[in-house]
Order: structure tokens, then C-alpha cells, then sequence
């Protein structure tokens, strides 16, 4: 975190003080295409309810004048450590001018310029979120302190200038728009440069929305426009009618930009997003599908986050909870939609994601507890966002879709524009449902950890069902943890499936109340034992599943042959589980993929098991089984990909699948020839991103050497290339290579986010344990610093992508303990995230036992 560290505290007292009415921000771009620093001119008006001191917040190398009141400052007495010093801030109307000097960054944060190396021209876009939008421009950097932003840029001759407001037309090179809404700083943007768009429009109620698609031209030919524009009609469409609120601004803009740090951005009407996105090669239907939820995620933040807003960042799932789960409820619901299913990818990934961050050491409450800007910087995790999403859906079961809906109706109407807390979202709730909501929030959104589901079902000679009943389970807390293991109530569905010819089909679906430890179930009672009792069907509520022994035997021997691909999906993720804890080898969960995967239709959930099985084998394999295994898994992923359709997502999925473990010599030899044309598969296009998938698997087995990687790279000259063959070089198996990509990332501070991110990902190659070990050492020796004098963003990366997570030992726990042993005073987000990686490795080391207790 660079400059002082906000503290709740302190964003209190000066929400008290002040009430911020109108910015107007002048940026002298004009230098952009050389990068360095650019002009900022702050005129800040504001109200304080007395006369009194406060500050203002600037990440400046520079600040030139500070007027307050038309009375100049020092400015170097007052600028100091990210602050400004305001003190003697005058009791109703004030008015500030600041005059500064700010940098561009490479970072990913506030005001990134980033260079195309097809035209070698700049793009510039800003991010803001959590406490960026300080290094462009001088302010009250919290979101309850909203405001009217009025931006004028100065750019160089034939650029495009986009903001939350509507474009205007320039004057010459100068673009002044109109004032926004008033919003908070994070949700403010300006996207600068020689842009390629596309334009159209959503009407509905009487009124048109302009919409705008933007990219670099050098993904022009790649930009699907009427795809995305599709998705984003029907979001529009299903919003409008659930929220019953017309769209808050003016118009609605999605700029798919270089180097983004995360998928994309709520900015008020001027969304950005990762251009990874604009798919320059063939990809799955479950690529297509997540970018359609991210699109409908930012979308749902015009409304969850941009129109009312959480008053601090403890209300930070007010926001992500919301926006993810609607984005998914408008896949499922949305008339038209492409993606019925949704509910199966959402259970077999963003829950499988919120079951893990939910039993880490570091697991909180979904309203958690927000000290400071450190903690809200590593908290947009899988509980704010998934496990958040899934105590809503759980929610919307409770209390129904519709009342759940016109709840959040009366929420928009009473807080548009303001600024809220979980209890105005609740007594909206609770108006609409006629529930007291106390006890649900305070079991729900107010403690942490998980639940555990469990069959107990008695069964006479006869094979009839005696008695069936739920037990629920709280384990303990991860140690290190706060709070307490909590019973919650689960509103759930009981699936009743049987075998008919050959598929498991349900026959029946009981829909009840989980309360306490133990719940009767008498409608099961009395009735032959069915093939599978499915607890949680639907995937209504938020717990760890378990399957009853006779139901596990059957799932077994037939996952693949549910007729349905949710049941399928909460099955796997319940195996996935198992197997994370321990409860289920390792090498019994590949045998279980290898006999079911053959039949699983659903690709998201395809690629999602490609991704397990190998994470199950790289860290929760027994080491002595462990080469067994991935040439087992190489082997079959082999097989797969010469069997599947000419052309078809599955074939591409296998082909991805065996590049990332290919390891004989003929495996390799064939992964060469596939990359040279000497071989081939039938329908499987080699393209771009394929190609690199494979030269990388090449390059970590020894196989591709640095002529090799750079002529690929020439054959693909683009911003992706040079990412691509950055990873590449830095998983050579070589001293050499390990020690040039150490130095680039910990050593030197030159390479940007995206590149940064290359190398690293490179560097750790779970087939090099030997030649990465004596980076243990290093990494704990250079932790502290580098997190000191980096940016949150590059300091992250660092600190959890190397990790020595590979190094599955009691000695890597060792030297983890000892490290925060000696921290104890340091950082508590660095802390953080240290202590979630150990857990890691600890988790890993249980399930290997796990693994090797099962062969004997």
C-alpha cells in the first residue's frame, strides 16, 4: 500500500465532517505516448458541518500548488505520505485546488499505460478499486464521500477519450464531459487512446441506451461484437424487469483492455475488461459462458454497487454477492439465454471456490470485519463473492424469488444514489417477505465456516427405509480462525434418483427445512431403498455434501449417468471435496474421473475435472505413486483426444488437458509433431493459443529452447506472444532459466503486471521440485521487502505465485512458521496471505497420507 494506510476509523470521522458535493478534474494527457508523468488539476468543492482539520488523499510524485479557500498552502509542508493536510477547513462551503504531478503506472492501478508492440502505440485506461483513484487526481477517497465528477482530458491528436459520461465531441485535442452522477471515486474511468469500437444500442421502456464495444485494433478482427452485445441486451432486458429501476446513466460502454488485473470493472457506464477476453483463438462454450456471467456481473454492478453503494468496505459483498448472483440468475432465467445450465457451472466452480477460501485460517464472516484499506485488498475473495452469492441463493429459497426481487426493489427506490448498510438491505427484505431476517443474517452473513450435510438412514432385511434423517455438522474453525462453529438453517431439496436403463433419474424431489444438528425426514420413511439419495438436490443451499454409503456405491459406478447435469455437478464437487479432505485417496478420485468423464456432456464441468484431477496428482498424490498416476492420466487424456469429435469443444478441452501433462518421450514426441505438423488429429485446429500451450509444455520438459520460443514469438508478434513467451522461458528446466526469472520478478521492478504474471507462472513447474527448492530460502528472505516496495498488486503476485507451494513438506511448514514467527509485527494482509498458502501445503500433506494409507 503506498502512502498511509485508511483505517475505517479515520473515513468516519471524516464522512461526519464533510459532505463532498463536486470535483472537476483537468489531465493534460498529452505526453502519454512517452509515458512518465501528466498534469492533474483537482477543484474539489465540499461542505464541512463545522470549522475543523481533515485531509485529502493524492498519490503524487509531485504536488505544485494546494489552495484552499483561495488561500495557497505550502505545498510541501502539507503533502506528505499519500495526504494532504487540510487544516483549517472552513465551517459550510469550501472549495480546494491542487496542482500536481502523477505517474503512469505499469502496476495495473490507477492510470496504466501500457504500449501495443503491433503499432507501438499507448493505451491508458484507469482502476480505481479499492484506493487508486488518488494517484490521478487529488480527493476524498472513500465510497460514502460521493460526488459529481466533471473530467476534462487533453490527449494527443487522433486519440479517443471515453469517461462515465457520454463522449463529446473535442475541441481539438480537448475533451471536456459533462458532469456524472453523484458517485463514489472507485466507480469513476477514463480509457485513453487510439481505440477500435463498435456501437449499437438497447431499447427498451421507451427509451434507448447507447452501447459501445472497445478494443485495440490489433484485436479488432478477433472482437465478436454482436455476441457480446446479445448477452448484454438480455442482461439489460432481465435487470430492468427484476430491479424494476431504469438503467442509471447515460449511456453504456465495455472497454476490453491490456494487462487488467482482474476480469473487469464496474466504472460507472464505463465497464472495463480483461482483453483475454476478445478470444483470438477457438476456445469452449464455458469460456463463452464465463465471459457472458462477467458481462452480466458488471452490468448488475450499475445497479448493486454504482447506483447505491456500501457505506464501507465491510459491505463489500453488498456489492460482489449481489452482482454474482444475479449475473448467474439471468443465465438460468433470462428467455433466450444461451446458458440454462448456469446453476451447474456456478455449483462446480464458484462454490468449490467459496467451500475452499471457507476453510482457511483466514475464513471471516461475508460481512466481514474491514480495519483498514490493507484488509479490504486481499478480501475480494471466494467468500465475498461465491459463498456470498450462495447464502443469497439460499436466501431467495427462503423467502422466495419474487419476494426476494421486490425486496431489492424497495432497496433501489430508497437508497438510489446514497450509500447503505446490511441492515437497509434486510428491512427492504424483510417488508417484502413478511420474515424476520435477525437470525438468518446474524447465522448467515455474521459468522464463518461451513456446515456439513450427512445422510443417517436405517434400512430393514427388506431394503425398505425405517428412518431417514439430516445431520448437520459444524466443523471447527481452521486454527487461527475467529468465531465459532455456527448450526445454520438450510432450506434444501432431497433428490430420490433410480437406475432406469441405465441412468439415474429422479423420481422424486422433497423440499424441507434443515434446523439443529439432527432433522427427520418421515417422507422417506416407509419406502424401498431408492439408487441415490441426493441431500442439497439443486444446490439450494451452501454446505458440504456427504452420500450414504449405498448412494456413494452407485454414484461410483454411474456419476456419468445422471440424466441431469446439476445433480452430476454438486456429485463431482462432492468427490472433489472428499478428496481435498482427505476422505477419498487421491488415486481413488482419478479412477472415479477416468470412469465417468467419458460421459460427462457439460464442458465447463469437463475442463474443471482436467484441472482437479491434475491438482490431485501434483499435490495429494502420494509421492511415490505420484508418476504412476499422471502417466496414467497423461496416458488416458491421450486417448481421449484421438476419440473425440472432429472439431469439438471436447476434443479441444483433451488437447489442452494432455498439454499440460504430457511426459513420455513419445507423448512429447507426438505434442512436437502436432506443433510442427507433422502430426495430426482430425477437426483439432493448431492454432495461436494452442500452439503456445503446447511449445510451453515443450519448453518445461526440456524440448524447446530459447531460438525456439523466439521464433514463435515472431511468428506471433503481439502483446499475448510476448506473455506467452515469457512463461515459456521461465519453464525451461534449467538453473539458468529459474535464475533469470528470479531476478526479473524479485530482483528488478521493471516488468509490468501482465508480464510479471507470465513469468511467474512459468517459473513454478510442479515436474521441477528439485531445481525450484533453494527458492524456499530466497522467497522468505525477500518477502518483506518486496511487499514493502511494491504495489499491492505486484506485491500479491509475488507473494502468493511464489510461494514454494510445491514443496509439499513438514520443512516448507517449518520455514512458513518461522517466517511469521519473525513478521509478527509486519504487515497483517502479507500475514494473511503467507498463512492461506501454508494452509495449502499443510492440506496437502493430509491428503497424501490419505492417498498412501489407501494402498496399503
Amino acid at each position: 500500500m503506498p502512502g498511509t494506510n485508511l483505517t475505517r476509523d479515520e473515513a468516519q470521522e471524516r464522512a461526519r465532517l464533510l459532505t463532498v458535493d463536486a470535483y472537476a478534474v483537468e489531465l493534460d494527457l498529452s505526453g502519454a505516448q512517452e509515458g512518465g508523468t501528466f498534469r492533474s488539476v483537482t477543484t474539489v468543492r465540499f461542505t464541512a458541518g463545522a470549522a475543523g482539520s481533515t485531509f485529502v488523499d493524492l498519490v503524487a510524485p509531485a504536488v505544485h500548488e494546494v489552495v484552499l479557500n483561495g488561500e495557497a498552502l505550502d505545498a510541501g509542508a502539507v503533502f506528505a505520505d499519500s495526504r494532504i493536510a487540510l487544516a483549517s477547513v472552513a465551517a459550510g462551503e469550501n472549495e480546494l485546488r491542487v496542482v500536481a504531478d502523477c505517474a503512469y503506472t505499469n502496476t495495473g492501478e490507477g492510470l496504466h499505460r501500457f504500449v501495443d508492440p503491433v503499432d507501438e502505440q499507448a493505451y491508458l485506461y484507469t482502476q480505481f478499486e479499492v484506493p487508486d483513484a488518488r494517484r490521478v487526481f487529488a480527493c476524498f477517497e472513500q465510497p460514502d464521500l460521493k460526488a459529481t465528477f466533471a473530467f476534462t482530458v487533453t490527449a494527443p491528436e487522433g486519440w479517443t477519450v471515453i469517461s462515465n459520461s457520454p463522449t463529446p465531441e473535442p475541441e481539438g485535442r480537448v475533451w471536456r464531459f459533462a458532469p456524472t452522477p453523484r458517485i463514489s471515486t472507485y466507480i469513476t474511468a477514463l480509457i485513453v487512446g487510439p481505440y477500435h469500437s463498435v456501437h449499437s444500442a438497447w431499447e427498451g421502456e421507451g427509451r434507448s441506451v447507447p452501447l459501445g464495444l472497445y478494443c485495440r485494433p490489433s484485436l479488432a478482427e478477433h472482437l465478436d461484437a454482436e455476441a457480446l452485445f446479445e448477452v448484454t441486451r438480455q442482461g439489460f432486458d432481465w435487470f430492468q424487469e427484476k430491479f424494476d429501476h431504469p438503467y442509471p446513466f447515460e449511456k453504456y460502454d465495455q472497454l476490453f483492455v491490456p494487462e487488467f488485473n482482474a476480469g473487469a470493472m464496474e466504472n460507472a457506464g464505463a465497464v472495463t475488461i480483461r482483453d483475454e477476453y476478445v478470444f483470438r483463438s477457438k476456445v469452449t462454450d464455458a469460456a463463452y459462458e464465463v465471459r457472458a456471467e462477467t458481462v452480466l456481473h458488471e452490468l448488475a454492478h450499475m445497479w448493486f454497487g454504482d447506483l447505491v453503494t456500501m457505506e464501507w468496505w465491510n459491505d463489500l459483498w453488498l456489492n460482489e454477492s449481489f452482482a454474482t448472483y444475479t449475473s448467474v440468475a439471468c443465465q438460468a432465467h433470462a428467455p433466450g439465454s444461451r446458458w440454462p445450465h448456469a446453476w451447474t457451472t456456478f455449483a462446480n466452480q464458484m462454490k468449490t471456490w467459496a467451500y475452499r477460501q471457507d476453510q482457511l485460517p483466514s475464513t471471516h464472516p461475508i460481512m466481514a470485519e474491514i480495519r483498514d484499506l490493507d484488509d479490504v485488498l486481499v478480501n475480494f475473495d471466494g467468500i465475498t463473492y461465491a459463498k456470498g452469492a450462495s447464502v443469497l441463493k439460499q436466501l431467495v429459497a427462503y423467502v422466495g424469488m419474487d419476494e426476494f426481487f421486490r425486496g431489492v426493489q424497495t432497496y433501489f427506490k430508497r437508497h438510489a444514489w446514497g450509500n447503505t448498510r446490511l441492515t437497509d438491505l434486510l428491512s427492504a427484505l424483510e417488508e417484502t417477505s413478511g420474515r424476520d431476517l435477525s437470525a438468518w443474517s446474524k447465522a448467515w452473513l455474521q459468522t464463518a465456516g461451513i456446515n456439513v450435510l450427512r445422510p443417517e438412514i436405517l434400512v430393514d432385511d427388506d431394503g425398505v427405509i425405517t428412518s431417514f434423517a439430516v445431520r448437520q455438522e459444524a466443523p471447527a474453525l481452521p486454527e487461527g480462525a475467529s468465531g465459532q462453529p455456527t448450526l445454520r438453517p438450510h432450506r434444501i431439496a432431497i433428490g430420490v434418483y433410480e437406475l432406469e436403463a441405465g441412468r439415474l433419474v429422479r423420481n422424486e424431489r422433497i423440499e424441507l427445512d434443515v434446523e439443529g444438528d439432527l432433522t427427520e425426514v418421515p417422507e422417506l420413511a416407509g419406502r424401498a431403498r431408492p439408487a441415490v439419495i441426493l441431500l442439497n438436490d439443486d444446490d439450494l443451499s451452501y454446505a458440504k455434501v456427504r452420500l450414504d454409503a449405498q448412494s456413494l456405491a452407485t454414484v461410483t459406478a454411474h456419476l456419468g449417468d445422471f440424466t441431469e447435469s446439476l445433480p452430476r455437478a454438486l456429485c463431482w464437487a462432492s468427490a472433489w471435496d472428499m478428496t481435498r479432505d482427505g476422505e477419498l485417496a487421491a488415486r481413488d478420485y482419478l479412477e472415479l474421473v477416468l470412469a465417468g468423464v467419458g460421459k460427462e456432456s457439460d464442458i465447463g464441468v469437463v475442463q474443471t475435472l482436467h484441472r482437479q484431477v491434475k491438482l490431485a496428482l501434483d499435490l495429494y498424490a502420494a509421492p511415490g505413486w505420484r508418476e504412476e498416476g499422471l502417466a496414467r492420466w497423461s496416458g488416458a487424456a491421450l486417448e481421449h483426444l484421438r476419440a473425440a469429435d472432429a472439431g469439438s469443444d471436447h476434443q479441444l478441452a483433451w488437447a489442452r488437458a494432455f498439454a499440460a501433462t504430457a511426459r513420455t518421450d513419445g507423448q512429447l514426441a507426438f505434442l512436437d509433431g502436432l506443433l510442427e505438423g507433422t502430426e495430426t488429429v482430425e477437426g483439432l485446429a493448431v492454432d495461436t493459443e494452442l500452439r503456445w500451450a503446447f511449445l510451453q509444455r515443450l519448453a518445461a520438459k526440456g524440448r524447446a529452447d530459447e531460438e525456439r520460443i523466439a521464433a514463435e514469438l515472431r511468428r506471433d508478434a503481439t502483446s499475448a506472444g510476448e506473455r506467452h513467451a515469457a512463461t515459456a522461458r521461465a519453464a525451461r528446466p534449467t538453473a539458468e532459466a529459474k535464475a533469470a526469472a528470479w531476478a526479473q520478478v524479485v530482483e528488478s521492478d521493471a516488468l509490468p503486471n501482465a508480464l510479471q504474471e507470465a513469468v511467474i507462472g512459468g517459473f513454478v513447474q510442479t515436474d521441477q521440485r528439485e531445481l525450484l527448492a533453494p527458492y524456499t530460502e530466497r522467497y522468505f528472505e525477500a518477502l518483506a521487502g518486496v511487499w514493502e516496495a511494491r504495489s499491492h498488486e505486484m506485491a500479491q503476485q509475488i507473494a502468493v505465485g511464489l510461494y514454494p507451494a510445491v514443496q509439499i513438506s513438514p520443512a516448507t511448514l517449518e520455514a512458513t512458521d518461522a517466517w511469521l514467527a519473525s513478521a509478527s509485527g509486519g504487515s497483517a494482509a502479507l500475514r494473511r496471505l503467507v498463512t492461506e498458502s501454508r494452509a495449502g501445503v499443510e492440506r496437502a500433506l493430509r491428503a497424501q497420507a490419505a492417498d498412501a494409507a489407501a494402498a496399503r
